[in-house]
Protein backbone atom coordinates (compact mmCIF):
# COMPACT_ATOMS: atom_id res chain seq x y z
CA UNK A 1 0.00 0.00 0.00
CA UNK A 2 1.27 3.56 -0.56
CA UNK A 3 1.78 5.93 1.89
CA UNK A 4 -0.64 9.14 1.71
CA UNK A 5 0.13 12.38 3.70
CA UNK A 6 -3.71 14.63 3.20
CA UNK A 7 -3.07 17.99 3.99
CA UNK A 8 -6.50 20.02 5.15
CA UNK A 9 -7.49 22.96 6.30
CA UNK A 10 -8.53 23.76 9.64
CA UNK A 11 -12.17 24.21 10.46
CA UNK A 12 -10.96 25.85 13.17
CA UNK A 13 -7.59 28.31 14.21
CA UNK A 14 -7.65 29.90 18.10
CA UNK A 15 -6.62 33.78 17.48
CA UNK A 16 -3.71 34.59 20.08
CA UNK A 17 -3.97 37.88 19.92
CA UNK A 18 -2.47 40.85 17.47
CA UNK A 19 0.93 40.80 19.34
CA UNK A 20 1.66 37.60 19.51
CA UNK A 21 0.00 36.76 15.79
CA UNK A 22 2.39 38.90 14.30
CA UNK A 23 5.05 36.83 15.78
CA UNK A 24 4.04 33.79 14.42
CA UNK A 25 3.98 35.10 10.90
CA UNK A 26 7.06 36.66 11.11
CA UNK A 27 8.43 33.23 12.27
CA UNK A 28 6.61 31.31 9.78
CA UNK A 29 8.03 33.85 7.36
CA UNK A 30 11.06 32.61 8.97
CA UNK A 31 10.62 28.91 7.67
CA UNK A 32 10.56 29.91 3.98
CA UNK A 33 13.48 32.43 4.23
CA UNK A 34 16.06 30.23 6.38
CA UNK A 35 15.01 27.21 3.87
CA UNK A 36 13.87 25.56 7.42
CA UNK A 37 12.04 22.15 6.25
CA UNK A 38 8.37 22.13 7.72
CA UNK A 39 7.27 18.65 6.14
CA UNK A 40 7.28 17.42 9.73
CA UNK A 41 4.48 19.52 11.23
CA UNK A 42 1.98 22.20 10.65
CA UNK A 43 3.96 25.55 9.89
CA UNK A 44 1.46 27.22 12.61
CA UNK A 45 1.62 24.76 15.24
CA UNK A 46 5.38 24.55 14.98
CA UNK A 47 6.20 27.88 14.96
CA UNK A 48 3.35 28.52 18.25
CA UNK A 49 5.27 25.66 19.73
CA UNK A 50 8.66 26.87 19.62
CA UNK A 51 7.95 30.84 20.87
CA UNK A 52 5.95 28.58 23.76
CA UNK A 53 9.63 27.10 24.40
CA UNK A 54 8.47 23.44 24.14
CA UNK A 55 11.13 21.49 25.30
CA UNK A 56 10.65 18.59 23.23
CA UNK A 57 9.95 20.58 20.02
CA UNK A 58 13.10 22.60 21.06
CA UNK A 59 15.25 19.38 21.10
CA UNK A 60 13.74 17.80 17.80
CA UNK A 61 13.72 21.37 15.94
CA UNK A 62 17.99 22.03 16.80
CA UNK A 63 18.55 18.60 15.06
CA UNK A 64 17.68 19.69 11.94
CA UNK A 65 19.69 21.86 9.33
CA UNK A 66 19.15 25.73 9.96
CA UNK A 67 17.40 24.89 13.34
CA UNK A 68 19.75 26.33 15.42
CA UNK A 69 18.75 29.65 13.69
CA UNK A 70 14.96 29.21 13.68
CA UNK A 71 15.45 28.68 17.39
CA UNK A 72 17.29 31.60 17.98
CA UNK A 73 14.66 33.74 15.54
CA UNK A 74 12.05 32.12 18.04
CA UNK A 75 13.66 33.02 21.73
CA UNK A 76 14.08 36.64 19.78
CA UNK A 77 10.64 36.82 19.35
CA UNK A 78 9.28 34.87 22.95
CA UNK A 79 11.31 37.47 24.43
CA UNK A 80 9.76 40.86 22.77
CA UNK A 81 6.44 39.36 23.57
CA UNK A 82 7.65 38.72 27.38
CA UNK A 83 8.91 42.48 27.24
CA UNK A 84 5.56 43.84 25.71
CA UNK A 85 3.14 41.88 27.49
CA UNK A 86 4.70 40.81 31.01
CA UNK A 87 4.18 37.05 30.97
CA UNK A 88 6.36 34.11 29.10
CA UNK A 89 4.15 33.10 25.82
CA UNK A 90 3.11 30.03 27.24
CA UNK A 91 0.91 31.29 30.19
CA UNK A 92 -0.16 33.91 27.27
CA UNK A 93 -1.42 31.04 25.38
CA UNK A 94 -2.87 29.29 27.69
CA UNK A 95 -4.65 32.30 29.16
CA UNK A 96 -5.82 32.61 25.89
CA UNK A 97 -7.14 29.42 25.02
CA UNK A 98 -9.22 29.38 28.48
CA UNK A 99 -10.90 32.73 27.48
CA UNK A 100 -11.86 30.93 24.40
CA UNK A 101 -13.22 27.51 26.45
CA UNK A 102 -15.14 30.31 28.82
CA UNK A 103 -16.04 32.28 25.69
CA UNK A 104 -17.75 28.91 24.56
CA UNK A 105 -19.37 27.98 28.14
CA UNK A 106 -20.83 31.89 28.31
CA UNK A 107 -22.63 31.12 25.25
CA UNK A 108 -23.89 27.29 25.48
CA UNK A 109 -24.61 27.39 29.13
CA UNK A 110 -27.38 29.28 30.36
CA UNK A 111 -27.06 30.58 34.02
CA UNK A 112 -30.16 32.30 35.82
CA UNK A 113 -30.28 36.21 35.65
CA UNK A 114 -27.68 37.97 37.87
CA UNK A 115 -28.29 40.82 39.56
CA UNK A 116 -25.64 42.45 39.39
CA UNK A 117 -23.99 43.12 35.72
CA UNK A 118 -20.50 43.63 34.94
CA UNK A 119 -18.45 47.13 34.20
CA UNK A 120 -17.39 45.21 31.31
CA UNK A 121 -21.29 44.18 30.21
CA UNK A 122 -22.61 47.68 30.71
CA UNK A 123 -19.83 49.34 28.48
CA UNK A 124 -20.47 46.10 26.08
CA UNK A 125 -24.20 46.84 25.68
CA UNK A 126 -23.28 49.89 24.19
CA UNK A 127 -20.04 49.44 22.02
CA UNK A 128 -20.65 45.72 20.66
CA UNK A 129 -24.87 47.10 20.10
CA UNK A 130 -26.16 45.94 16.89
CA UNK A 131 -26.98 49.55 15.66
CA UNK A 132 -24.78 51.47 17.92
CA UNK A 133 -21.28 49.41 17.77
CA UNK A 134 -20.52 50.49 14.13
CA UNK A 135 -21.04 54.58 14.92
CA UNK A 136 -19.23 54.11 18.50
CA UNK A 137 -16.63 52.52 16.39
CA UNK A 138 -15.95 55.67 13.86
CA UNK A 139 -16.61 58.02 16.17
CA UNK A 140 -13.65 56.76 18.12
CA UNK A 141 -11.55 56.28 15.24
CA UNK A 142 -12.50 60.29 14.64
CA UNK A 143 -11.47 61.67 17.78
CA UNK A 144 -8.18 59.46 17.15
CA UNK A 145 -7.44 61.57 13.86
CA UNK A 146 -8.50 64.32 15.18
CA UNK A 147 -6.06 64.07 18.10
CA UNK A 148 -2.97 62.71 15.90
CA UNK A 149 -3.66 66.02 13.91
CA UNK A 150 -4.27 68.29 16.37
CA UNK A 151 -1.62 67.64 19.38
CA UNK A 152 1.32 66.72 16.76
CA UNK A 153 0.62 70.01 14.78
CA UNK A 154 2.95 72.02 17.08
CA UNK A 155 5.45 69.40 17.11
CA UNK A 156 5.03 68.72 13.44
CA UNK A 157 6.22 73.05 12.71
CA UNK A 158 8.97 72.24 15.54
CA UNK A 159 10.22 69.19 12.94
CA UNK A 160 10.14 70.88 10.46
CA UNK A 161 11.90 74.26 11.60
CA UNK A 162 15.08 72.18 13.12
CA UNK A 163 15.15 69.68 10.23
CA UNK A 164 15.24 72.79 7.69
CA UNK A 165 16.92 75.37 10.42
CA UNK A 166 19.99 74.14 12.39
CA UNK A 167 20.03 70.69 10.87
CA UNK A 168 20.25 72.31 7.04
CA UNK A 169 22.78 74.38 8.77
CA UNK A 170 24.87 72.06 9.92
CA UNK A 171 24.94 70.70 6.63
CA UNK A 172 25.93 73.03 5.01
CA UNK A 173 28.64 74.58 7.46
CA UNK A 174 30.55 70.73 7.06
CA UNK A 175 30.07 71.14 3.25
CA UNK A 176 31.86 74.50 3.29
CA UNK A 177 34.17 73.17 5.65
CA UNK A 178 35.61 70.80 3.39
CA UNK A 179 34.69 73.04 0.07
CA UNK A 180 32.71 70.42 -1.25
CA UNK A 181 31.83 71.15 -4.91
CA UNK A 182 28.35 72.89 -6.11
CA UNK A 183 27.08 69.65 -7.03
CA UNK A 184 27.53 67.53 -4.08
CA UNK A 185 26.19 71.04 -1.66
CA UNK A 186 23.07 70.10 -4.27
CA UNK A 187 22.59 66.87 -3.86
CA UNK A 188 22.72 66.73 -0.05
CA UNK A 189 20.87 70.26 0.22
CA UNK A 190 18.59 69.83 -2.21
CA UNK A 191 18.18 66.50 -2.23
CA UNK A 192 19.04 64.18 0.73
CA UNK A 193 17.50 67.01 3.24
CA UNK A 194 14.77 68.53 1.52
CA UNK A 195 13.48 64.81 0.50
CA UNK A 196 14.26 62.86 3.87
CA UNK A 197 13.57 65.18 6.08
CA UNK A 198 9.81 66.17 3.96
CA UNK A 199 9.30 63.18 5.07
CA UNK A 200 10.76 62.78 8.71
CA UNK A 201 8.35 65.97 9.86
CA UNK A 202 5.71 63.75 10.25
CA UNK A 203 7.43 61.53 12.53
CA UNK A 204 5.95 63.10 15.75
CA UNK A 205 2.36 62.51 13.81
CA UNK A 206 3.09 58.52 13.21
CA UNK A 207 4.52 58.52 17.43
CA UNK A 208 0.84 60.00 18.27
CA UNK A 209 -0.79 57.52 15.96
CA UNK A 210 0.62 54.49 16.83
CA UNK A 211 0.16 55.78 20.81
CA UNK A 212 -3.50 55.79 20.96
CA UNK A 213 -3.74 52.69 18.58
CA UNK A 214 -1.70 50.53 21.36
CA UNK A 215 -3.91 52.46 23.82
CA UNK A 216 -6.79 50.64 22.06
CA UNK A 217 -5.66 47.63 21.23
CA UNK A 218 -4.38 46.79 24.83
CA UNK A 219 -7.70 47.97 26.79
CA UNK A 220 -9.69 45.38 25.20
CA UNK A 221 -11.40 47.80 22.67
CA UNK A 222 -10.30 45.90 19.34
CA UNK A 223 -11.65 42.87 19.91
CA UNK A 224 -15.02 44.93 19.98
CA UNK A 225 -14.06 46.57 16.90
CA UNK A 226 -14.07 42.71 15.27
CA UNK A 227 -17.21 41.65 16.69
CA UNK A 228 -19.34 44.59 15.82
CA UNK A 229 -17.11 44.56 12.09
CA UNK A 230 -18.11 40.72 11.63
CA UNK A 231 -21.94 41.98 11.22
CA UNK A 232 -20.44 44.28 8.51
CA UNK A 233 -17.96 42.13 6.42
CA UNK A 234 -20.12 39.45 6.20
CA UNK A 235 -21.89 41.75 3.60
CA UNK A 236 -18.54 41.05 1.58
CA UNK A 237 -18.54 37.65 2.17
CA UNK A 238 -15.68 37.84 5.16
CA UNK A 239 -16.29 37.51 8.87
CA UNK A 240 -14.10 38.98 11.58
CA UNK A 241 -11.27 37.25 11.32
CA UNK A 242 -10.38 39.50 8.13
CA UNK A 243 -11.17 42.69 10.53
CA UNK A 244 -7.67 41.55 12.37
CA UNK A 245 -5.14 41.93 9.01
CA UNK A 246 -7.19 44.74 8.37
CA UNK A 247 -6.57 46.84 11.73
CA UNK A 248 -3.09 46.26 11.11
CA UNK A 249 -3.05 47.40 7.19
CA UNK A 250 -3.46 50.90 9.22
CA UNK A 251 -0.13 50.74 10.60
CA UNK A 252 1.50 48.76 6.80
CA UNK A 253 0.49 46.54 4.22
CA UNK A 254 3.06 43.71 4.71
CA UNK A 255 2.65 42.14 8.06
CA UNK A 256 -0.88 42.68 7.98
CA UNK A 257 -0.99 40.58 4.37
CA UNK A 258 1.29 37.94 5.82
CA UNK A 259 -1.67 37.94 9.17
CA UNK A 260 -4.07 36.68 6.61
CA UNK A 261 -2.28 32.79 7.45
CA UNK A 262 -4.52 32.98 10.53
CA UNK A 263 -7.89 32.38 8.43
CA UNK A 264 -7.96 28.69 7.70
CA UNK A 265 -9.99 30.06 4.15
CA UNK A 266 -7.74 30.36 1.24
CA UNK A 267 -10.19 32.39 -0.52
CA UNK A 268 -11.45 34.38 2.14
CA UNK A 269 -7.05 35.06 2.78
CA UNK A 270 -6.49 36.26 -1.12
CA UNK A 271 -10.04 38.21 -0.48
CA UNK A 272 -8.29 39.51 2.69
CA UNK A 273 -5.69 40.37 1.12
CA UNK A 274 -6.93 42.38 -2.04
CA UNK A 275 -8.36 44.39 0.50
CA UNK A 276 -6.03 45.13 2.90
CA UNK A 277 -4.05 47.82 0.45
CA UNK A 278 -7.28 49.96 0.69
CA UNK A 279 -6.69 51.01 4.39
CA UNK A 280 -4.53 53.87 5.17
CA UNK A 281 -1.28 52.99 5.93
CA UNK A 282 1.18 54.99 8.37
CA UNK A 283 3.23 55.65 4.75
CA UNK A 284 -0.06 57.83 3.48
CA UNK A 285 -0.55 59.53 6.79
CA UNK A 286 2.46 62.54 5.31
CA UNK A 287 0.44 62.67 2.50
CA UNK A 288 -2.60 63.72 3.99
CA UNK A 289 -1.45 65.57 6.92
CA UNK A 290 0.78 68.29 4.45
CA UNK A 291 -2.19 68.51 1.68
CA UNK A 292 -4.76 68.81 4.86
CA UNK A 293 -2.87 71.43 6.93
CA UNK A 294 -2.34 73.72 3.46
CA UNK A 295 -5.53 73.78 2.65
CA UNK A 296 -7.47 73.00 5.47
CA UNK A 297 -6.31 73.80 8.74
CA UNK A 298 -8.35 73.31 11.59
CA UNK A 299 -10.22 70.73 9.74
CA UNK A 300 -7.82 68.89 8.47
CA UNK A 301 -8.14 66.14 11.32
CA UNK A 302 -11.66 65.36 10.29
CA UNK A 303 -10.27 65.44 6.05
CA UNK A 304 -7.70 62.83 7.51
CA UNK A 305 -10.71 60.84 9.27
CA UNK A 306 -12.77 61.11 5.84
CA UNK A 307 -9.56 59.60 3.96
CA UNK A 308 -9.34 56.12 6.69
CA UNK A 309 -12.99 55.95 6.55
CA UNK A 310 -13.52 56.19 2.70
CA UNK A 311 -11.11 53.63 2.34
CA UNK A 312 -13.25 51.71 4.87
CA UNK A 313 -15.80 51.86 2.32
CA UNK A 314 -14.46 51.48 -0.83
CA UNK A 315 -13.03 48.35 0.90
CA UNK A 316 -16.50 46.97 1.29
CA UNK A 317 -17.31 48.05 -2.11
CA UNK A 318 -14.72 46.39 -3.65
CA UNK A 319 -15.02 43.14 -1.68
CA UNK A 320 -19.17 42.73 -2.65
CA UNK A 321 -17.55 43.10 -6.15
CA UNK A 322 -15.35 40.36 -6.21
CA UNK A 323 -17.75 38.00 -3.50
CA UNK A 324 -20.16 38.05 -6.67
CA UNK A 325 -17.18 37.80 -9.73
CA UNK A 326 -14.13 35.90 -9.13
CA UNK A 327 -13.85 35.29 -5.17
CA UNK A 328 -17.39 33.72 -4.78
CA UNK A 329 -17.69 32.45 -1.46
CA UNK A 330 -17.18 28.67 0.18
CA UNK A 331 -18.75 27.38 3.53
CA UNK A 332 -19.38 29.93 5.59
CA UNK A 333 -17.77 29.31 8.94
CA UNK A 334 -18.68 30.37 12.32
CA UNK A 335 -16.61 33.13 13.75
CA UNK A 336 -16.14 32.95 17.70
CA UNK A 337 -13.90 35.68 19.32
CA UNK A 338 -13.17 35.81 22.93
CA UNK A 339 -14.49 39.39 24.20
CA UNK A 340 -11.61 40.24 27.05
CA UNK A 341 -12.57 42.29 29.96
CA UNK A 342 -11.16 46.11 29.76
CA UNK A 343 -8.47 46.66 31.26
CA UNK A 344 -5.44 49.30 31.31
CA UNK A 345 -3.18 49.69 28.89
CA UNK A 346 0.16 48.69 30.59
CA UNK A 347 2.18 51.95 29.70
CA UNK A 348 5.17 49.64 28.82
CA UNK A 349 3.43 47.47 26.32
CA UNK A 350 2.29 51.00 24.56
CA UNK A 351 5.73 53.21 24.39
CA UNK A 352 7.08 49.77 22.66
CA UNK A 353 4.17 49.18 20.16
CA UNK A 354 4.68 52.90 19.63
CA UNK A 355 8.53 52.96 19.13
CA UNK A 356 8.71 49.62 17.01
CA UNK A 357 6.13 50.80 14.62
CA UNK A 358 7.87 54.50 13.95
CA UNK A 359 11.10 53.17 14.46
CA UNK A 360 10.08 51.03 11.40
CA UNK A 361 9.03 54.29 9.60
CA UNK A 362 12.33 55.98 10.56
CA UNK A 363 14.52 53.05 9.22
CA UNK A 364 12.55 53.16 5.75
CA UNK A 365 13.15 56.74 5.62
CA UNK A 366 16.91 56.25 6.03
CA UNK A 367 17.19 53.39 3.69
CA UNK A 368 14.30 53.37 0.81
CA UNK A 369 13.48 57.24 1.13
CA UNK A 370 17.37 58.48 1.15
CA UNK A 371 18.27 56.43 -2.55
CA UNK A 372 14.35 56.97 -3.46
CA UNK A 373 15.97 60.92 -2.81
CA UNK A 374 19.17 60.58 -4.61
CA UNK A 375 17.82 58.76 -7.40
CA UNK A 376 15.15 61.76 -7.64
CA UNK A 377 17.96 64.22 -7.14
CA UNK A 378 19.70 62.99 -10.38
CA UNK A 379 16.47 62.51 -12.28
CA UNK A 380 16.04 66.11 -11.92
CA UNK A 381 19.58 67.06 -12.45
CA UNK A 382 19.75 65.05 -15.76
CA UNK A 383 21.14 66.70 -18.34
CA UNK A 384 23.94 67.74 -16.45
CA UNK A 385 23.51 71.71 -16.53
CA UNK A 386 19.93 71.87 -17.07
CA UNK A 387 18.07 75.17 -15.30
CA UNK A 388 14.89 74.39 -15.12
CA UNK A 389 13.59 71.13 -13.70
CA UNK A 390 11.21 70.81 -16.50
CA UNK A 391 13.61 70.12 -18.67
CA UNK A 392 15.29 67.10 -16.88
CA UNK A 393 15.14 64.12 -17.49
CA UNK A 394 12.61 63.69 -14.54
CA UNK A 395 10.22 66.16 -15.86
CA UNK A 396 10.34 64.98 -19.63
CA UNK A 397 8.69 61.64 -18.42
CA UNK A 398 6.91 63.20 -15.80
CA UNK A 399 5.10 66.00 -18.45
CA UNK A 400 4.62 62.74 -20.70
CA UNK A 401 2.12 61.01 -17.85
CA UNK A 402 0.66 64.29 -16.86
CA UNK A 403 -2.14 64.36 -19.37
CA UNK A 404 -3.70 61.37 -17.46
CA UNK A 405 -4.05 63.32 -14.42
CA UNK A 406 -5.36 66.28 -15.77
CA UNK A 407 -9.10 65.15 -15.69
CA UNK A 408 -8.21 64.95 -12.10
CA UNK A 409 -7.50 67.89 -11.49
CA UNK A 410 -3.34 67.26 -10.56
CA UNK A 411 -2.14 67.52 -14.25
CA UNK A 412 1.05 69.39 -13.72
CA UNK A 413 4.35 67.67 -14.46
CA UNK A 414 5.61 68.02 -10.92
CA UNK A 415 2.59 66.09 -9.38
CA UNK A 416 2.70 62.75 -11.95
CA UNK A 417 5.98 62.19 -11.23
CA UNK A 418 5.46 62.32 -7.28
CA UNK A 419 2.93 59.88 -7.80
CA UNK A 420 5.48 57.82 -9.81
CA UNK A 421 7.85 57.94 -7.41
CA UNK A 422 4.93 56.59 -4.85
CA UNK A 423 5.01 53.40 -6.46
CA UNK A 424 8.00 53.19 -4.18
CA UNK A 425 6.47 54.09 -0.98
CA UNK A 426 3.66 56.43 -0.55
CA UNK A 427 5.97 58.48 1.66
CA UNK A 428 7.98 59.50 -1.01
CA UNK A 429 4.83 61.70 -2.57
CA UNK A 430 6.19 64.22 -0.09
CA UNK A 431 9.31 63.46 -0.62
CA UNK A 432 9.59 64.01 -4.11
CA UNK A 433 7.07 67.31 -3.50
CA UNK A 434 9.20 68.89 -1.35
CA UNK A 435 12.33 68.08 -3.83
CA UNK A 436 10.90 69.76 -6.56
CA UNK A 437 9.24 72.43 -5.05
CA UNK A 438 11.34 73.86 -2.11
CA UNK A 439 14.85 71.92 -2.98
CA UNK A 440 15.86 74.06 -5.52
CA UNK A 441 15.35 77.35 -3.72
CA UNK A 442 17.35 79.96 -3.23
CA UNK A 443 18.15 80.08 0.55
CA UNK A 444 18.37 83.23 1.98
CA UNK A 445 22.27 84.20 3.58
CA UNK A 446 21.93 83.34 7.33
CA UNK A 447 24.11 85.13 10.03
CA UNK A 448 26.77 82.79 11.59
CA UNK A 449 25.64 80.91 15.25
CA UNK A 450 27.07 79.06 17.68
CA UNK A 451 26.90 75.32 18.54
CA UNK A 452 25.19 76.15 21.61
CA UNK A 453 22.62 78.99 20.34
CA UNK A 454 21.37 75.88 18.22
CA UNK A 455 20.89 73.64 20.73
CA UNK A 456 18.98 76.62 22.76
CA UNK A 457 16.87 77.11 19.91
CA UNK A 458 15.78 73.68 19.61
CA UNK A 459 15.02 73.70 23.19
CA UNK A 460 13.11 76.40 23.56
CA UNK A 461 11.24 75.25 20.20
CA UNK A 462 10.42 72.11 21.85
CA UNK A 463 9.15 73.70 25.28
CA UNK A 464 6.82 75.85 22.94
CA UNK A 465 5.87 72.96 21.12
CA UNK A 466 5.15 70.61 24.35
CA UNK A 467 3.24 73.56 25.96
CA UNK A 468 0.89 73.99 22.29
CA UNK A 469 0.31 70.59 22.35
CA UNK A 470 -0.85 70.69 26.10
CA UNK A 471 -3.27 73.63 25.14
CA UNK A 472 -5.09 71.85 22.50
CA UNK A 473 -5.24 68.45 24.47
CA UNK A 474 -6.43 70.07 27.51
CA UNK A 475 -9.19 72.61 24.92
CA UNK A 476 -10.63 69.19 24.07
CA UNK A 477 -12.71 69.17 27.85
CA UNK A 478 -16.25 71.25 27.12
CA UNK A 479 -16.28 74.59 28.02
CA UNK A 480 -12.11 75.16 27.82
CA UNK A 481 -10.42 76.67 24.86
CA UNK A 482 -6.53 77.55 25.72
CA UNK A 483 -5.94 77.72 22.00
CA UNK A 484 -5.61 81.30 20.31
CA UNK A 485 -6.86 80.67 16.33
CA UNK A 486 -4.73 84.00 15.37
CA UNK A 487 -1.58 81.96 16.88
CA UNK A 488 -2.17 78.74 14.39
CA UNK A 489 1.18 77.49 12.65
CA UNK A 490 3.25 78.96 10.23
CA UNK A 491 3.06 77.82 6.55
CA UNK A 492 5.77 75.54 5.36
CA UNK A 493 7.57 76.50 2.30
CA UNK A 494 6.18 73.14 0.73
CA UNK A 495 2.55 74.49 1.90
CA UNK A 496 2.88 77.82 0.37
CA UNK A 497 4.33 75.71 -2.90
CA UNK A 498 1.25 73.48 -2.69
CA UNK A 499 -1.38 76.36 -2.81
CA UNK A 500 -0.07 77.72 -6.19
CA UNK A 501 -0.50 74.50 -8.12
CA UNK A 502 -3.86 73.00 -6.18
CA UNK A 503 -7.08 74.26 -5.48
CA UNK A 504 -9.01 72.86 -2.25
CA UNK A 505 -11.14 70.68 -4.76
CA UNK A 506 -8.08 69.19 -6.37
CA UNK A 507 -6.19 68.58 -3.44
CA UNK A 508 -8.92 66.31 -2.03
CA UNK A 509 -8.82 64.65 -5.47
CA UNK A 510 -5.29 63.93 -4.86
CA UNK A 511 -5.55 62.71 -1.49
CA UNK A 512 -8.11 60.01 -2.90
CA UNK A 513 -5.77 58.64 -5.39
CA UNK A 514 -3.18 58.55 -3.16
CA UNK A 515 -5.56 56.64 -0.62
CA UNK A 516 -6.69 54.45 -3.27
CA UNK A 517 -4.44 53.58 -6.31
CA UNK A 518 -1.54 50.89 -6.79
CA UNK A 519 0.13 49.50 -3.22
CA UNK A 520 3.91 49.93 -3.01
CA UNK A 521 6.39 47.75 -4.52
CA UNK A 522 6.91 45.88 -0.68
CA UNK A 523 2.96 45.61 -0.80
CA UNK A 524 3.02 44.15 -3.54
CA UNK A 525 5.78 41.54 -3.23
CA UNK A 526 4.40 40.24 -0.02
CA UNK A 527 1.25 39.28 -1.94
CA UNK A 528 2.98 37.82 -4.98
CA UNK A 529 5.27 35.46 -2.11
CA UNK A 530 1.55 34.35 -0.30
CA UNK A 531 -0.75 34.18 -3.25
CA UNK A 532 1.25 34.20 -6.95
CA UNK A 533 2.24 36.82 -9.28
CA UNK A 534 -1.06 37.06 -10.78
CA UNK A 535 -3.11 37.89 -7.53
CA UNK A 536 -0.11 40.63 -7.36
CA UNK A 537 -1.19 41.90 -10.76
CA UNK A 538 -4.55 41.81 -10.30
CA UNK A 539 -4.33 44.07 -6.72
CA UNK A 540 -2.12 46.90 -9.03
CA UNK A 541 -4.49 47.20 -11.71
CA UNK A 542 -7.87 46.89 -10.10
CA UNK A 543 -6.51 49.88 -6.98
CA UNK A 544 -4.96 51.88 -9.77
CA UNK A 545 -8.52 52.15 -12.23
CA UNK A 546 -10.54 52.48 -9.21
CA UNK A 547 -8.51 55.33 -8.06
CA UNK A 548 -8.69 57.03 -11.16
CA UNK A 549 -12.42 56.67 -11.32
CA UNK A 550 -12.56 57.82 -8.16
CA UNK A 551 -10.67 60.88 -8.39
CA UNK A 552 -12.33 61.65 -11.40
CA UNK A 553 -15.91 61.53 -9.88
CA UNK A 554 -14.54 63.97 -7.00
CA UNK A 555 -13.06 66.48 -8.66
CA UNK A 556 -15.67 66.57 -11.64
CA UNK A 557 -18.70 66.38 -9.63
CA UNK A 558 -17.11 68.78 -7.43
CA UNK A 559 -16.75 71.40 -10.25
CA UNK A 560 -20.23 70.53 -11.33
CA UNK A 561 -21.91 71.37 -7.98
CA UNK A 562 -19.72 74.78 -8.07
CA UNK A 563 -16.85 73.55 -5.39
CA UNK A 564 -14.16 74.00 -8.09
Amino acid sequence: MTNMTITTSPLFQLDYGGKIEREIAKLIAAFDELGFDTARYPKRWLALKLLEADEDILQRVSEMPNGDRVIARARQGANHLKDMLGDDVDLLTADRRYGYINGVVRQSFHRPLMDRIALTDRIDDIVTHKWLGLPVFFAVMYVVFRLVIDVSSPFLDWTDAVINGPIARLFRFILDLVTAPAWIHSLVIDGIVAGVGGVLVFVPGLLILYFFLALLEDSGYMSRAAFVMDRFMRVVGLHGKSFIPMILGFGCAVPAIYATRTIPSRRDRVLTALLVPLMSCSARLPVYVVFGLAFFGARAGTVIWAMYALGIVVAMLAGMVFTRTILKPDVTSAFVLELPPYRQPALKSVLIHMWENTREFVRKAGTTILLASIVMWTLLSLPWGVSNPRDSYFGRVSGALSPLFAPLGFGNWETGGALVSGFMAKEIVVSTLSQVYVGGEEKPIEEPTTFGKELTVIGRGFVEAAVGSGKILLSILPGVNLVDEEAAGEDTALSLALREHFTPLSAVALLVFVLLYVPCVATLGAIKHEFGRSWAATSAVYQTVVAWLAAFLVYQGGRLLGLG
